[in-house]
């Protein structure tokens, strides 16, 4: 450790030397790597190999980044990368020629300038930051000409279970970010997209993409991926939607599963998911704790609990939900991920039950409301939600903050509990501020969707997470129809909600997640926590199933000491680091984190030799120093990912070149990058957003509000409002009646030519401003009768004539009125 240290005083007394005798550190380069020039165009990074072992419900995943030079120059290779968004990256280390280098695990901003004056001093070094928790980016200093240097990056996570089977995914790329924000504040870093005030860091996540830049290019890399697995009961079956497998039987209960082809394109996430046997878990703890005196930060016992589910009972009971479905129709859905969106939304439009009430967003650059309010599930209103849906396709930027605060935002009444189905990629660079909004309303369940083959999952398992809703992942080749009805299963009749566990005096701390989720499918509850002495005892898992009061009794050993199962003590760190984030969200997408969550979090990473947002791992190889003074810098391409449309995100191929500015651009050409019309330049999917004024447009007669960004900030007005003349307030139909009627009684000579006479009544739905005794009298005194008045909704449903129509529309509470049923509009 003195010598290690010693040398990195040697580095950093270099660098300062360096800056003395004029020669500055060097700074971040322009994108060359794709360039037509012939030369530049390669890619430093030459194959990655992911290794995971799989014991039960942990898998152990080792992946390894193989760069090389084949140019004349040594070069400085930067590669943003994704990993699990559930991992615990704990170890990293660097090979060059026969020489291995541990990373160690640092401050970032300490790890940063380690790396910085290894690369002055001319040693080989690599450096791993955490952007998101599942974007990372490595960069490799110093690779000499014809050198191969390899970076190995180690991490832990719990395996998803459901329904008796397993799931194992492994993220190979990140797809192209969408960045709001109306200010750029320059670049930090070698992507595509320029730091903006609500983005600070984003060109840091926004990696130069193969075939965007340069027609017909890819990224040069592949991947290949072996799963040796022991799953400890019998395995039925394997299968995976993304990849073509091969899968070895070593014994009933475990294999070894390999890519078909042994190496592939990084395109898309990789899903293995098997059975077995039984379709049943049993309460399993595991448990790890140094034995008395060695003294370590590890040396407390940590403990996680995997308790089985309950069986699911049928609930005859079945309470009125109130269900928004927001659909994102940017860019980036274009082509096959938006008709995968629609047809599992049309199915769970379908599958609604009638006591329900609906509404419909869709989210781009704007924001379409389809219904002033929720409306109920009559055959009409789901007619008019599946021919509103029908003419959606992909273009625009991805605003999802307004989709956000436009579904959530009515959920903070009591009177019920609103669930919002939410789908999407998530491809946006705002991520945790989207999470800390959703956090802002407790009465919203959100049940996310991602649509996809490599979806932002970070973002979509916590805004379900912080909702205490569900997530489900939909493939570009899955089974649409399944994911409805499992929603509409989840949502009719939650397996287990009301969650608790009674500890009955077992010597238990700092458990996580500090509250239990509901539950609403067959999957385990898994709960970690650390414990001081050895104890033994019954616990009480406790909660609510269909409608009445569960109790299971798990009987818990705490031992004085346990060596196996040390990952344990990273998964709980890992933990408590995603409660700690769930903190201040907000503060650490924007930089400015709370100084006392930063710091907890910061320490964690120490003590437990963890990636944070604040940690990273530094290795630097001493032992050589090379030539040829400072290295060039070349930024790896990633691919799109698989059935995302390059036009859709980034605009026409003609129009690209003029959207990319080097990263030495000055700020007059940064702004240069702002929307304007198509593609990145027109806010899609990928750039940044711009302002505008609201409109409104009629759509199958309703008027459909679009939020800009202006508005978008005045949370009290968010839905649609109220036209301002009578004739705007009615369907267009029912003002064609309205019409007729009123020109048969001003001209004799049309008498007749309607098809309802002023006394022929109308079963109308009308939605009020505010529904009180006083708005409802108003419409009784025009001979309004009241059939069905839902108490969630300020909506009416009931019967009016034809010659009260007009009067009807101009009274000052009414916002809209439209057929209800099956009553024509075509008169």
């Amino acid at each position: 450790m003195r010598r290690t240290l010693l040398a990195h005083l040697l580095i950093l007394l270099a660098l300062t030397a360096s800056a003395l005798a004029g020669n500055p550190p060097v700074t971040e380069g322009s994108l060359r790597i794709m360039g037509k020039d012939g030369v530049t165009g390669f890619c430093p990074l030459k194959h990655t190999d992911v290794k995971a072992e799989i014991s039960g419900f942990l898998a152990r995943v080792e992946v390894t980044q193989e760069f090389w030079n084949p140019s004349k120059e040594k070069i400085e290779a930067v590669y943003v990368f994704p990993l699990s968004q559930r991992s615990a990256v704990d170890d990293m280390t660097l090979e060059v020629g026969d020489r291995t280098v541990r990373g160690i695990i640092k401050r970032r901003e300490e790890a940063q300038a380690i790396y910085e004056a290894a690369r002055a001093a001319g040693h080989v070094a690599a450096l791993l930051d955490q952007e998101r928790p599942n974007i990372f980016t490595q960069s490799v200093a110093n690779i000499m000409p014809g050198e191969t240097v390899k970076v190995t990056i180690r991490y832990v996570e719990f395996l998803k279970y459901e329904d008796g089977a397993y799931e194992f995914s492994f993220p190979m790329v990140v797809g192209p970010r969408y960045i709001p924000g109306s200010v750029a504040i320059g670049k930090q870093s070698g992507g595509w997209a320029p730091d903006t005030d609500k983005v600070p860091d984003a060109s840091r996540i926004t990696p130069p993409v193969a075939g965007v830049q340069t027609p017909e290019t890819r990224a040069g890399h592949d991947v290949s991926l072996e799963v040796t697995l022991d799953a400890g009961v019998p395995i039925q079956d394997f299968r995976s939607t993304s990849h073509a497998i091969l899968a070895d039987r070593t014994s009933a209960s475990s294999a070894v599963v390999r890519l078909k082809q042994q190496a592939v394109i990084p395109n898309k996430d990789f899903i293995l998911r098997y059975d077995v046997s039984g379709g049943r878990i049993e309460d399993a703890v595991l448990t790890h704790k140094t034995p008395a005196g060695k003294t370590s930060l590890r040396s407390t016992g940590f403990f996680t609990l995997i308790l089985q589910p309950p069986d699911r009972i049928p609930e005859s009971d079945i309470t009125p939900k109130e269900i928004v479905f927001v659909l994102d129709t940017s860019g980036s859905m274009s082509g096959f991920p938006i008709e995968k969106a629609k047809e599992a939304m049309k199915l769970a439009l379908e599958g609604l039950h009638p006591s329900d009430t609906f509404n419909l967003i869709t989210f781009a650059g704007d924001t379409q409301i389809l219904f002033p309010e929720p409306v109920p599930a009559t055959p009409r209103n789901l007619a008019l939600a599946q021919e509103f849906l029908a003419g959606r396709s992909g273009s625009g930027g991805t605003e999802m903050m307004k989709a956000i605060r436009a579904a959530l935002e009515p959920s903070d009444s009591q009177e019920h509990v609103r669930v919002v189905c939410f789908m999407t990629d998530g491809y946006v660079g705002n991520d945790m501020e989207i999470v800390a909004e959703v956090q802002k309303h407790p009465n919203a369940r959100v049940f996310s969707f991602g649509i996809g083959q490599s979806v932002n999952r970070f973002l979509l398992d916590k805004m379900a997470e912080v909702s205490r809703g569900e997530v489900e992942y939909v493939g570009l080749n899955d089974d649409g129809s399944a994911a409805a009805r499992r929603f509409h299963e989840r949502v009719r009749t939650p397996l287990l909600t009301d969650l608790s566990i009674d500890w009955n005096g077992l010597p238990v701390a700092d458990i996580y997640p500090a509250r239990l989720p509901d539950l609403f499918s067959a999957k385990p509850v898994i709960v970690t926590g650390r414990y001081g002495v050895p104890a033994s005892g019954i616990i009480r898992l406790k909660g609510r199933r269909a409608g009445e009061d569960f109790v299971r009794e798990i009987k818990v050993n705490l031992p004085a000491s346990e060596a196996r199962h040390d990952v344990l003590a990273s998964l709980w760190a890992r933990q408590k680091i995603d409660d700690l984030m769930a903190r201040d969200y907000a503060g650490i997408q924007q930089g400015v984190a709370r100084k006392d969550v930063k710091e907890a979090i910061t320490q964690l990473g120490l003590d437990f030799h963890l990636m944070t947002q604040f940690t990273s791992f530094v290795a630097v190889e001493e032992m050589t120093v090379t030539e040829g003074g400072q290295p060039r810098i070349i930024q790896v391409p990633v691919e799109m990912p698989e059935g995302v449309s390059p036009e859709g995100v980034f605009g026409k191929a003609g129009e690209m070149q003029a959207q990319y500015a080097p990263a030495s651009a000055p700020m007059s050409a940064v702004k240069a990058m702002r929307p304007s019309a198509g593609g990145i330049a027109s806010g899609s999917g990928a750039g940044v957003g711009s302002g505008a004024v609201s409109t409104s447009q009629p759509v199958n007669g309703h008027m459909v509000r679009e939020l800009k960004d202006e508005e978008v900030d005045r949370r009290a007005d968010i839905r649609v409002h109220r036209p301002a003349t009578w004739e705007a307030r009615l369907d267009p139909g029912l003002l064609r009646m309205a019409n007729c009627y009123e020109a048969e009684v001003t001209q004799p000579t049309r008498r007749g030519q309607c098809k309802l006479t002023g006394e022929s009544k109308l079963e109308v739905e009308v939605w009020l401003s505010e529904k009180s005794d006083a708005s409802l009298a108003k419409l009784r005194s025009l001979g309004f009768e009241v059939k069905l008045d839902p108490k969630t909704s300020k909506l009416i449903i009931g019967r009016v004539t034809v010659a009260r129509l007009a009067q009807l529309a101009r009274l000052d509470v009414v916002r809209y009125i439209a057929p209800h049923k099956s009553e024509s509009a075509a008169n």
